[in-house]
C-alpha cells in the first residue's frame, strides 16, 4: 500500500467544509457571478499571473477598492475561457477563517491538504502533466511569516500565486524573503475613464502603457492628455461630475438608490474603521496602538489634505481632541501606518543628490470621499457645482492637490515628490516627477481664472535652475483652454490629468 504523504494534514470538519463551499467549482457548482465591469488592472494581473517572470504576483490596496473581485473574475475567466481543469484553482480568503490561528504554517498546510484531498497528486505532478495550479491567497499577509511560507511553497513547487492584500507595511515587509518571486502592482479607487466606463457613458482610452515612465519625460505626452480630455470632453465631464459629487470606490458609483449619507456611513464602517480597527492593529505590535489616536490623526491628515503640515498642527489637534499630549514621534509613526494601510499617501520632499530636503509630508488621500464622511463636509470639485459655492473655493483647491497626488503616485515605479519653498526665489512646488536624472514639475491652480504670470512663477522658478534638470513643467487647472505663453510649461485641467492612467 503506498503511503498517503499527506496524511498528517487534518483539517477540522468546519474547515474543510468552509474551504470547498469557498471553491465550489471543485464538485461543478458554480461561484457567486463576478461583476461585468473589468478594472483596468485586469488584464495586467492575468499576464502576470499566466505567464509572468515572477512566480507571486500580489495586488495591494485600500479595502473595497475591488481586489477580491478581481479574483473571481480572474478565475471566472480560467475556468470558462481556458478551460483550466476546476481541481487545479485553489483560493483561500484568509480574513474569513478565524479557526486558522490554530493551524501552524496555514499556508503551507492548506497546500498540502489541497493537494492530497483535491488534486491528487503534488503541484509538480499536476504541472507536468495537466497544466499550472493557480492558488489565489487574499489578505495573506495578516498570518504570521506569510512570505517565508509562499517562498517555501514556490521554490519547491510549480504554481502561479496571486496574493491580494490591503496592508503595504506587511507585504512591503514581505518583499525582502521573496526577493526575485514577487511582482506587485497597486490598486487605488476607480480612475476617472474606469467611473465613465462603469456608468456607462462611454471608453475612453488611456495614454500610459504598462512601464511607460519614459513617455512623462516627452512634452506631446502631456499636451496629447489635453487633447485627449478635449475630444472625450462629454464623457470625460460626466464622469468627472460623479468622481466629484461620490468619490471613487466602486460601490458608491455603483449605488445610484443610496443617499450620501448612506453611501458616507458605508465608506465609514466598511473602509475607514475596518482598516483602523482591524488592518492596523493585528499582531501584538498591532495590539498595542491606540485606535482612538489612530481616528484622530486620521481625521487630522482630513482636514490638511493637499498641504504638508507640521508637527505643531498635528500636536495641537491631537490635544484638543483626546486631552492629552503624544510625541511627534508617536503621531507620525500612526501617519505613516495610514500610509501602509492606503488609506492616504505621504508624499516626501524632493531629494537632491542625494540629500533630503528639510520639509513636512504632503498629504494626499486615496479619496477625497473619505474626507467628506469622515469629516462630514462635502466640497465639490466640479466646476459648475463649485462655482455655487465660492467659499469653499480654497479648501477645493487643496483637495484638488490630494486627488492629483494620489492620482500620480497610483503610476507604478515613478518617484514621486514635492518642492519645498525656499524662499522668494524658489517658492513651493506643488509635486516633482523625477524620472532618471530629470525632473518633471507639476503645478496645481484649481481656480476659475489663470494669471499666466503669476500662477506660473514657481514652474518657471523650477525650469530655470539648471541643477534641477526639468525640459518643461505641467500647469493643472479647473477648466480648458487656459494658454500659457511659456512654450515650457503644458496646462491641462485636473479631469484630463486623472485620464492619464
Amino acid at each position: 500500500m503506498t503511503r498517503d504523504i499527506f496524511d498528517k494534514e487534518r483539517l477540522s470538519p468546519a474547515l474543510d467544509s468552509f474551504l470547498r463551499e469557498t471553491n465550489p467549482w471543485w464538485e461543478g457548482k458554480p461561484a457567486k457571478r463576478a461583476p461585468v465591469y473589468r478594472r483596468a488592472v485586469l488584464d495586467r494581473v492575468r499576464r502576470r499571473l499566466e505567464n509572468g517572470i515572477a512566480p507571486v504576483t500580489v495586488l495591494r490596496g485600500p479595502r473595497r477598492v475591488g481586489k477580491t473581485t478581481i479574483q473571481e473574475q480572474l478565475i471566472e475567466y480560467l475556468l470558462q475561457e481556458k478551460g483550466v481543469n476546476p481541481a487545479r484553482i485553489f483560493r483561500i480568503q484568509f480574513d474569513d477563517i478565524p479557526s486558522l490561528k490554530h493551524v501552524e504554517d496555514p499556508i503551507l498546510a492548506l497546500c498540502r491538504w489541497y493537494q492530497n484531498r483535491i488534486l491528487g497528486r503534488t503541484f509538480n505532478e499536476a504541472a507536468q502533466s495537466d497544466g499550472v495550479s493557480f492558488l489565489f491567497f487574499d489578505e495573506a499577509q495578516n498570518l504570521d511569516s506569510w512570505a517565508e511560507q509562499v517562498k517555501a511553497l514556490v521554490d519547491l513547487h510549480e504554481a502561479r500565486v496571486l496574493v491580494t492584500g490591503s496592508s503595504a507595511l506587511r507585504i512591503g515587509l514581505g518583499r525582502d524573503s521573496l526577493a526575485g518571486r514577487i511582482s506587485t502592482l497597486d490598486l487605488g479607487p476607480l480612475y476617472l475613464r474606469e467611473i465613465a466606463g462603469l456608468k456607462g457613458y462611454g471608453d475612453i482610452p488611456s495614454l500610459l502603457p504598462d512601464n511607460g515612465l519614459a513617455l512623462l519625460l516627452d512634452i506631446e505626452f502631456w499636451r496629447g492628455a489635453m487633447t485627449l480630455g478635449l475630444e472625450n470632453k462629454e464623457l470625460r465631464d460626466l464622469a468627472f461630475a460623479d468622481f466629484s459629487e461620490r468619490g471613487g470606490y466602486p460601490e458608491s458609483q455603483i449605488d445610484l438608490h443610496s443617499d450620501w449619507a448612506t453611501i458616507a456611513a458605508h465608506l465609514n464602517e466598511t473602509v475607514i474603521k475596518r482598516a483602523i480597527q482591524h488592518d492596523l492593529r493585528l499582531g501584538d505590535r498591532g495590539r498595542k496602538r491606540d485606535a482612538h489616536l489612530l481616528e484622530e490623526v486620521f481625521r487630522s491628515a482630513c482636514r490638511r489634505a493637499g498641504q504638508s503640515p507640521g508637527p505643531e498642527y498635528f500636536e495641537h489637534e491631537i490635544r484638543i481632541a483626546l486631552r492629552s499630549d503624544y510625541t511627534w514621534q508617536k503621531i507620525r509613526n500612526y501617519l505613516e501606518f495610514l500610509d501602509s494601510a492606503m488609506l492616504l499617501r505621504l508624499v516626501a520632499p524632493m531629494e537632491i543628490r542625494c540629500r533630503k530636503k528639510r520639509g513636512n509630508y504632503k498629504i494626499c488621500l486615496c479619496d477625497h470621499a473619505l474626507r467628506a464622511s469622515w469629516l462630514q463636509e462635502v466640497i465639490p470639485l466640479y466646476p459648475k457645482k463649485l462655482m455655487q459655492h465660492p467659499h469653499l473655493s480654497d479648501l477645493a483647491g487643496f483637495i484638488a492637490e490630494s486627488v492629483a497626488g494620489f492620482c500620480l503616485g497610483t503610476i507604478h515605479g515613478l518617484d514621486l515628490s514635492y518642492f519645498p519653498t525656499r524662499g522668494v526665489k524658489a517658492p513651493e512646488v506643488d509635486f516633482v516627477l523625477t524620472i532618471g536624472e530629470k525632473r518633471i514639475p507639476i503645478e496645481i491652480k484649481y481656480q476659475r481664472t489663470i494669471d499666466p504670470q503669476r500662477d506660473t512663477q514657481a514652474l518657471r522658478s523650477f525650469l530655470d535652475s539648471p541643477l534641477y534638470n526639468a525640459p518643461f513643467g505641467v500647469l493643472v487647472t479647473m477648466l480648458d483652454d487656459v494658454e500659457i505663453p511659456d512654450p515650457r510649461i503644458v496646462a491641462l485641467p485636473l479631469s484630463s490629468l486623472l485620464l492619464i492612467v
